[in-house]
């Protein structure tokens, strides 16, 4: 038997990260320790938790550094602070039963312990590694976290580290801005004018691209660094090298058009599945398009129902084929284009659409953010007592996570 924790507590270069075992001397992590209480390694010293010299917590705890210690000044900050802390938030757990007492002759613990070369705040050093390794070892026991939370958080959440936002399509509804203008200082005036929202969608139109290549993704990352990019190439031929094109600067998430051949959209879609993007069908001119997406190995993530801007004064919009589109599977969204206005779009909402996609009355307007606002204010009036299970998007947990 054996169990894992992690924790990440603090701030600053003091932050403290540990990685757990937990487990039987006579099981894997007995020999683990053994083997690495035994054999040393240069700058990775293990070393043995102490609440002080001379008195170690049961169970024995091996403390293990994830930074190479270079001096003694590195040395001073684990074979102190840290090595103390650790001890301690062992054997209060002990003292609060969380671990078992009749255990502690039984178990084991490794911990693996970060300490930022830059640390110097020995109190913080203490307390952060102290806090961590509580919670590593609660988590362990409790065996946290829940499948169920990994599955709902895998894409809400970021790393602090990291510092930006991986976007995933997890809240609808969305505003999708198609930027099908062909003006590069135009479209970035727009793009910083509008507000800031995590349900708006920026989609790199057809123009734009043709213009100036999909290398111009990649540069409107330097001012929507956070925002979800949707490449618009409307793949009709050559599905893997064009999701290959939109990957490799960053979008994510392309479109194909309905009009390919069936062995195009088939590579088309395995292909973004495969690099991690989304996968976008759009239906313009396409005569049924639920027919069309049971005849693929697999579905989109996105279907767009789209009305071409030289036939919205000709053709009906095709909303109705929503609810089919969802039955096929629960997990596709649908998106709806061509001429939809804040007055239009809450028809689209009621029968199911899970983005709207706007142009020239956004890209057009006098005052984009203005038009920005209409659509989200749309949505506040549409989700009016709809809350989440989990609570407020996009938590920053660093201090605030569950045991």
């Amino acid at each position: 038997m054996y169990l894992i924790g992690e924790a990440l507590l603090g701030r600053g270069n003091e932050v403290a990260h540990v990685d757990i075992l937990i487990g039987d001397k006579d099981g894997p992590v007995g020999m683990a320790f053994a083997n690495s209480l035994s054999q040393l390694s240069k700058g990775h010293t293990p070393l043995l938790a102490v609440i002080r010299p001379n008195l170690p917590p049961k169970p024995y705890t091996l403390i293990i550094p994830k930074v190479t210690v270079r001096n003694m000044e590195d040395a001073e900050k684990i074979f102190g602070p840290a090595q103390t802390a650790v001890a301690r938030a062992v054997a209060d757990l002990v003292e609060e039963e969380v671990i078992p007492k009749d255990k502690v002759d039984d178990w084991v613990i490794i911990v693996s312990v970060f300490i930022h070369p830059k640390a110097k705040d020995f109190r913080k050093i203490y307390s952060y590694n102290y806090g961590a390794t509580k919670l590593a070892i609660r988590r362990a026991l409790n065996k946290k976290p829940d499948i169920n939370r990994i599955l709902w958080d895998k894409d809400r959440a970021r790393h602090p580290v990291m510092g930006y936002t991986v976007p995933r399509l997890w809240r609808p509804p969305y505003l999708q801005i198609a930027i099908d203008i062909t003006s590069y200082d135009k479209v970035e005036k727009i793009i910083k004018e509008i507000p800031k929202s995590d349900r708006i969608i920026l989609e790199v139109g057809t123009p734009f691209l043709k213009k100036y290549g999909t290398k111009v993704i990649s540069k409107l990352r330097e001012i929507a660094e956070d925002k979800f990019i949707v490449c618009d190439l409307k793949t009709l031929d050559v599905g893997r090298v064009e999701v290959l094109l939109a990957f490799e600067e960053t979008a994510d998430a392309v479109v194909a058009s309905g009009l390919a051949n069936i062995k195009t959209l088939n590579v088309f879609v395995h292909e973004a599945k495969r690099l991690g993007i989304y996968s976008f069908i759009d239906m313009m001119n396409v005569q049924n398009p639920v027919e069309l997406l049971k005849s693929l190995d697999n579905l989109p993530d996105v279907v767009i129902l789209h009305r071409g801007i030289d036939a919205e004064n000709n053709e009906r919009p095709r909303w109705d084929l929503i609810k089919e589109i969802k039955d096929l599977d629960k997990k596709i969204l649908v998106a709806v284009a061509g001429g939809i206005s804040p007055i239009t779009m809450h028809d689209a909402l009621k029968q199911g659409a899970d983005i709207i996609i706007v142009g020239r009355y956004i890209t057009q307007a006098r005052d984009p953010e203005r038009s920005v606002r209409e659509f989200l204010h749309g949505f506040e009036t549409a989700l009016a007592g709809v809350t989440d299970e989990w609570g407020e998007i996009d938590h920053f947990r660093v201090n605030l996570d569950e045991e």
